[in-house]
């Protein structure tokens, strides 16, 4: 088995109730991929049908290089029993980008959803990239798929 790489991820606390009343990021199982997010409400939060609102996390963190970006995506068991997904699908936590992480969450249900104080709303998985260098071409390389977008590959 592959050994698992390991970055420190630093993380400051936006509000005090932070690891007191909810925990701070934190992976739920031994082979979780992303640190669970929590909701740093004051009060419990209902959201309509079709509704979209900003849920505040609580925490900014600071990557620890250039080469790493921070993937906040949904959680699946939210989003399969209630319709609570991102309004923007994935957010994108860039190295250099140290404020707080913001989730914006949309009720896809057909029922009003209540988010209280510490739910888990989000989770953050860090992922190496590559930074590429931008060359203008006048032609690309042949390849067997092309040009073939929506559908080409089958059904």
């Amino acid at each position: 088995m592959a050994e698992v790489t390991r970055i420190v991820l630093r993380v400051k606390k936006l509000n005090p109730t932070i690891g007191k009343s909810w925990p701070g990021p934190a992976y739920a199982t031994s082979g979780a991929a992303g640190l669970d997010l929590c909701a740093a409400l004051d009060s419990s939060l209902t959201i309509a049908p079709g509704e979209r609102v900003q849920i505040p996390t609580g925490i900014a963190v600071q990557l620890p290089e250039r080469n790493l970006v921070g993937l906040v995506f949904g959680r699946s068991g939210l989003a399969a029993r209630h319709g609570i997904t991102l309004a923007n699908g994935v957010g994108v936590i860039d190295a250099d980008y140290t404020g707080e992480i913001i989730c914006p969450v949309v009720n896809h249900g057909t029922e009003p959803f209540t988010l209280s104080p510490g739910d888990r709303i989000a989770q953050l998985v860090c992922v190496p990239i590559a930074v590429a260098e931008v060359e203008y071409v006048f032609e690309l390389a042949e390849t067997a798929r092309g040009a073939g977008g929506f559908g080409s590959t089958g059904k």
